[in-house]
């Protein structure tokens, strides 16, 4: 009879011992599903974030971003005399409002190039606001990069050297008769055929020639 006894204490204490092993177990996979699952969540979380309308920064901007003040976009405009039949370039469009001022006042197809992608959601941002979006679009790129051919109009506000780096490139892609302005700064020994000053701003207007000097190339 004792016999017996211990043979069924072996024998629920073996099952207990199994039942409480079972529990261990059940616990640690609940444990490892739930610090698991976090993880899972963060990278969902993470997913939508890396999709973007726009696309790292290739370089350092050739200027600091400087808006022109609306006194002088209006200037440039007049000086350039846009229409609805022109196609404006703005190179370093930063938040784009000379090309949305001018499809706004003249219906005027526009295109900005800026190199930060800041500004060109800023300035997509702005021209949905003054509903233009339908004739003004932005392009994040290296202005110097940008085929400028299909241009009647080109404005820029940019640095001297910059200006002067640029100037071969306009005369190769520019048609005889397109108008280019420049807030602030010259293009060296290319006289204007306009300077304005603006509220203490000064603006710079050129035509492109037919024959380009070749001290100016």
């Amino acid at each position: 009879m004792n016999f017996s006894k211990v043979l069924l204490g072996l024998v629920t204490g073996i099952s207990v011992a199994s039942l409480g092993i079972a529990g261990c177990t059940a616990q640690q996979q609940d444990l490892e599903s739930r610090t698991e699952q976090p993880a899972v969540t963060v990278q969902q979380t993470e997913t939508p974030n890396t999709t973007t309308t726009t696309q790292p920064q290739e370089r350092a901007g050739d200027v600091p971003y400087v808006p022109t003040p609306q006194p002088v976009v209006d200037a440039m405009l007049k000086v350039a005399k846009v229409s609805k039949n022109d196609v404006l370039y703005d190179l370093g469009s930063g938040d784009g409002r000379i090309v949305v001022t001018a499809a706004q006042r003249f219906g005027t197809q526009g295109v900005g190039i800026d190199i930060n992608p800041e500004r060109i959601e800023e300035a997509n941002q702005n021209a949905k606001k003054a509903g233009v979006t339908d004739r003004v679009k932005f392009v994040q790129q290296d202005l110097f990069n940008t085929d400028l051919s299909k241009a009647t109009v080109v404005t820029l506000y940019l640095l001297p050297e910059v200006n002067m780096k640029l100037r071969p490139k306009l005369f190769k892609e520019l048609k005889p008769g397109t108008r280019i302005v420049s807030h602030a700064f010259d293009m060296g020994d290319w006289k204007p055929q306009q300077t304005l000053n603006v509220d203490g701003k000064t603006v710079y207007y050129w035509v492109v020639p037919e024959n380009v000097p070749a001290n100016l190339r």
